[in-house]
């Protein structure tokens, strides 16, 4: 098992491989990650793809959570969460390079995903943030978690932000893909130039329930457009695609997706029991975590430009990192290395 390199920061920043930028505010860096036998960052049609093997399932709150889990089981953990239309093989490449520094690694299906399923056929399909962050809080209670990092793009970013910024004391430290995504419902009502409201096309389809009929009839062809529009650059293979395209033939995929995208503009309700939580979020609490904000150059989904938008949301030690190279949304999948050594130097940008 490869250990985590003694190279420096300057080192790690040089190597043509990973193509990083890193903002001139990232006030500590930790060593690179080894370079052995670790996949690549662009998985070549020779080359296996890479998979989890049997997934483990674990009772946690509403649901049971289907998760990988690698690495040593008494390593420092970190926990990995994906968006939509993605799951967890956005990290396959990811998390055997952590593991190999030691990590254990958890990275579960969110709801509506893979084979997670809900315990009771009574419980509310329901994608608002707040119920979602409250699913991994309760998987780190299942697994016995004090304390994690958190890792994540699209909708598990957004869940690790809210996690991060209301239960601090379990989040050793956060990557976020895109800065702060936590919603207030109130300040999204202001309409958006033409070209912002484009760019939520599907967001608007959802409303209707001829989108709704849509997504469930093509979801795996939407998915698949997301894919490229998010990631204009990206020439995924149709193997990448398939690996994950087969968690959205979960039962309540569709009702989890259509209600998320309609509560975010107000057209469905949330429960009642998330609703002190939500106003606590609409209120956009600051997160004290040590955090490293992610973004790939050529991601073409709704996203701000730089981190000037977002950046006094963070109040704790915090570096803001460019990807380049052509990195989309996707941006774990797409560029696993530099989305690992995030993982590995926000842990020390506490220390």
């Amino acid at each position: 098992m490869s250990q985590l390199s003694l190279s420096s920061r300057r080192r790690f920043l040089g190597e043509a491989a990973l193509g990083l930028t890193a903002a001139a505010e990232l006030v500590f860096a930790g060593p690179a990650l080894a370079q052995s036998t670790e996949p690549s960052a662009r998985p070549s049609g020779t080359r296996p793809l890479a998979t989890f093997g049997a997934l483990r399932q674990v009772d946690a709150g509403l649901l049971n959570v289907g998760y990988a889990e690698v690495g040593p089981a008494d390593g420092p953990v970190a926990i990995l969460l994906h968006g939509w239309p993605y799951d967890i093989h956005s990290f396959a490449d990811v998390a055997p390079l952590l593991a190999s520094a030691g990590y254990r690694v958890i990275v579960p299906h969110l709801r509506g995903h893979g084979s997670t399923r809900f315990l009771s056929d009574a419980t509310v399909r329901n994608g608002q943030q707040a119920a979602v962050a409250l699913d991994i809080v309760a998987l780190m209670d299942a697994l016995k978690i004090r304390k994690a990092v958190l890792a994540a793009f699209d909708w598990g970013a957004r869940t690790a932000d809210i996690i991060a910024a209301v239960w601090p004391e379990r989040v050793a430290g956060l990557v976020s893909v895109s800065g702060y995504l936590i919603n207030n419902r109130e300040a999204i009502k202001a309409p958006l130039p033409p070209s912002g409201e484009y760019a939520w096309w599907y967001q608007f389809y959802f409303a209707t329930e001829h989108g709704k009929a849509g997504y469930a009839t093509y979801r795996r062809d939407f998915a698949k457009l997301i894919w490229k529009t998010a990631s204009p650059r990206w020439d995924f293979s149709g193997a990448e695609f398939d690996r994950s395209a087969a968690s959205f033939d979960n039962p309540d995929h569709v009702d989890v997706v259509i209600h998320n995208y309609r509560w975010r503009q107000s057209l469905a309700d949330g429960e009642a029991v998330y609703d002190d939580l939500e106003r606590r979020l609409a209120a956009g609490p600051a997160i004290t975590v040590p955090t490293i904000v992610l973004e790939g150059d050529a991601n073409g989904a709704p996203h701000a430009t730089g981190d000037a938008p977002f950046r006094k949301k963070f109040t704790g030690p915090y570096g803001y990192r460019v990807i380049a190279g052509g990195i989309g949304h996707n941006l774990p999948q797409e560029a696993p290395k530099e989305f690992a050594q995030a993982v590995v130097d926000v842990a020390r940008l506490g220390v």
